[in-house]
């Protein structure tokens, strides 16, 4: 890669030249990432964003001050990583205007579905890892799941840990295959969380609560409850038995979620998820 001004720390704890960094997309997710990256000193100067939507582009710089163009043109010829955050049906046509202009760069897809294979064959790259984050990046708490080809080196992996570790934490899988699943658990999650929190408020409301304070209550608990699980040693199952007790006001809620098999239908939902990521890498990774 080449040198740029900046530096910042590695995985390895190691300094190394900041790359230039090229966005295909400036959406919700791309904002994610930059914003993490400003936060941790990189220059706007080594960001580029291609973003056809004017509005978009304009947000970008006033928020950012990060440059931002209409299309892909030579400028992106001197990005040493390019992110791809477009929707999964326009990834081909991105890589079509853009890749030629960034042939030799690193390669991270955050494109929901889009194989490997596809963006190899599109881009005609093997430097290439795909990514599964979530909103939650927005706030410096996203989950991201990363899959690299074997042309990716170690080094390549670095950069990538060390961009994504600006939006939270990532985890890498062996199996291509295993980030459909983390699509369906944790890219699609925080749309689950929302409807259960939702549901609650809901309740609340009809048992006769404020909405403010129904709001407060179903976030809250959310969040309590989120940090006891991960600061806790023992399974989530024993920190549920533990507030349920038998005959209690929480057995009642429990019981009557499980005769529903709620759980079950949740699991489904998920699958459900999972089945679609596939679907869309059949749908738009098609290479004629």
């Amino acid at each position: 890669m080449s040198a740029s001004r900046n530096t910042a720390t590695s995985n390895a704890n190691t300094e190394a030249p900041v790359p230039h960094i090229a966005f295909i997309g400036g959406g919700n997710m791309a904002s994610a990432i930059i914003g993490g990256l400003v936060k941790q000193g990189v220059s706007p100067e080594d960001l580029t964003v291609v973003e056809p939507f004017e509005a978009s582009r304009d947000s970008l710089r006033t928020q950012f001050t990060v440059g931002a163009i209409a299309k892909a043109d030579k400028s992106l010829e001197r990005a040493d990583l390019v992110v791809w955050a477009v929707k999964p049906q326009n990834l081909r046509e991105a890589a079509v205007q853009a890749g030629p202009f960034c042939k030799d760069a690193l390669h991270l897809s955050v494109a929901a579905g889009i194989r490997s294979d596809s963006l190899a064959q599109w881009l005609g790259s093997q430097r290439i890892v795909r990514g599964m984050p979530n909103t939650p990046a927005l706030v410096g708490l996203g989950q991201t799941g990363l899959f690299a080809r074997s042309g990716v080196s170690e080094n390549d992996k670095s950069w990538v840990e060390w961009l994504v570790k600006s939006t939270g934490q990532f985890l890498w899988v062996s199996d291509e295959a295993q980030l459909d699943a983390v699509t369906a658990v944790s890219g699609s999650g925080p749309a689950y969380v929302f409807y259960f929190i939702e549901a609650m408020e809901k309740a609340a409301i009809e048992m006769g609560m404020s909405p403010e304070h129904a709001k407060q209550l179903a976030i809250g608990t959310f969040v309590g409850a989120s940090q006891l699980a991960q600061s806790a040693q023992e399974p989530v199952s024993v920190l549920r038995d533990r507030v349920t007790s038998k005959g209690g006001t929480t057995h009642a809620a429990i019981t009557a979620m499980q005769a529903a098999q709620v759980g079950v239908l949740f699991q489904d939902a998920i699958k459900a998820a999972q089945a679609r990521a596939q679907v869309l890498g059949d749908e738009f990774g098609k290479n004629d």
